[in-house]
């Protein structure tokens, strides 16, 4: 079974899932999916988040409502975000609240969500790309984004903090941060061009992010990157909870599309005000 040094695996009957413990402190509501305890099958199995993935929409609306039970959230008050590797973020209204859940998503190319209306809940999916999710502890708004490396080199998590900043008066230094199991630097190996695109990034040290191997690529710590992106947006070092997960060494527990090929679900980074 899943066992993490820096995330509280949580178990519910058959269902399992893990939180931050900062999150926990601050009593915010949310959730980071496995595989264990829904009722999805084959390559789903058991639990997946994701209406695109081929599986019955019942099977993944049950899903969500056994997480959302667990939690002590509604199902229905679930935003999903219309994930294409970018770094634009939607604040979301009021009208949005259910979106991809019990009504339609109207907007696309969205890889952040942030809200400061009560009662409701944000959804970013992932299966080896990293988490985010934050939260201002003044201001009360919570936010998730996905950054691949495309996201991460877009700043996703920096642009996240911007917005949430613009919008509702956070200050970077009251938003507390978690960065979720993706693909470890044991197991994500690049080539050039993806450390040509860091290498733009002037202030981060790409010797704390790489590791070049003897074959020409590279070894790339991907939440670290994250994590250092966070910290020049003016987070904390102390208010960031980084997951010790790798969702390819761990990919019987958690979904990874790198290990199969595509052939998966998705994990739910789930966040609720």
């Amino acid at each position: 079974m899943i066992e993490s040094k820096t995330m509280r695996v949580n178990r519910k009957g058959d269902l399992v899932y893990l939180t931050f413990p900062l999150f926990e402190r601050y009593g915010v509501k949310h959730a980071f999916t496995t595989r264990h305890g829904g009722v999805s099958e084959g390559d789903c199995a058991s639990f997946n988040t994701s209406f695109d993935r081929g599986e019955p929409r019942e099977n993944v609306l049950e899903n969500l409502r056994i997480l959302c039970d667990a939690i002590g959230i509604n199902r229905d008050s679930i935003t999903y975000s219309k994930q294409t590797h970018t770094n634009n973020v939607r604040v979301i209204t009021a009208d949005d609240i259910g979106k991809g859940v019990i009504k339609p998503v109207d907007y696309t190319d969205v890889d952040g969500l942030i809200s400061n209306i009560a009662g409701s809940a944000l959804l970013t999916q992932y299966a080896d790309c990293v988490p985010l999710a934050f939260y201002d502890t003044k201001n009360k708004i919570i936010a998730t984004s996905h950054a691949g490396w495309r996201g991460t080199v877009k700043e996703i998590g920096r642009v996240t903090v911007e917005r949430m900043k613009s919008e509702f008066g956070s200050n970077a230094a009251d938003i507390i941060a978690g960065i979720g199991p993706a693909v470890g630097s044991c197991c994500y190996e690049v080539d050039d061009p993806v450390y040509t695109e860091f290498s733009k990034m002037e202030y981060l040290d790409m010797d704390e992010i790489f590791v070049k191997k003897s074959n020409g690529k590279y070894m790339l710590d991907l939440k670290k990157a994250n994590k250092l992106i966070l910290m020049k947006a003016g987070l904390r070092e102390e208010n960031i909870d980084v997951a010790d997960l790798c969702t390819n060494c761990l990919h019987e527990h958690l979904h990874s599309h790198r290990y199969t090929g595509g052939r998966r679900g998705n994990l739910g980074m789930l966040i609720a005000l």
